[in-house]
């Protein structure tokens, strides 16, 4: 793995810890570079209400600015259901937990071999199978 491949896998490794203590639910962090040229990682997660989609998204866009990340491009924050954030090599989906259960994201993406095994403070969303 790159400098530049390890470089993204820490900010999106940072954008799960980031997603775990605002409470974020069933985070799972994909490695898709070889699966689409758009990015190298998505990281899914869910929020209980619209409310917590929001704050789950201000956490992440506020934490990353201050280390020097910015947003490229974002959809959906005004109605906290599905917010994308778009950070060029990492995008972030934070979805209300109805519109995750039948978009099913996570089911277009991974292939069995490309989730991350993430080691946060809190099991209690978190995804916790890796085969790297």
């Amino acid at each position: 793995m790159t400098d530049t491949r390890n470089e993204y896998e820490a900010m999106a490794r940072t954008i799960c810890s980031l997603l775990d203590k605002k409470l974020g639910r069933d985070i799972v962090c994909l490695d898709v570079h070889e699966q689409t040229v758009i990015t190298d990682y998505f990281v899914v997660c869910s929020g209980r209400n619209p409310a917590q989609v929001k704050a789950l998204y201000d956490e992440v866009e506020d934490k990353m600015a201050a280390q020097g990340h910015f947003l490229l491009r974002s959809e959906g924050y005004s109605e906290g259901r599905w917010a994308v954030m778009d950070f060029g090599s990492v995008i972030v989906h934070i979805f209300h937990e109805q519109e995750r259960e039948f978009y099913h994201l996570e089911r277009l993406w991974d292939n069995g071999q490309n989730r991350l095994t993430l080691e946060l403070d809190d099991d209690k969303g978190a995804q916790d199978t890796d085969n790297k």
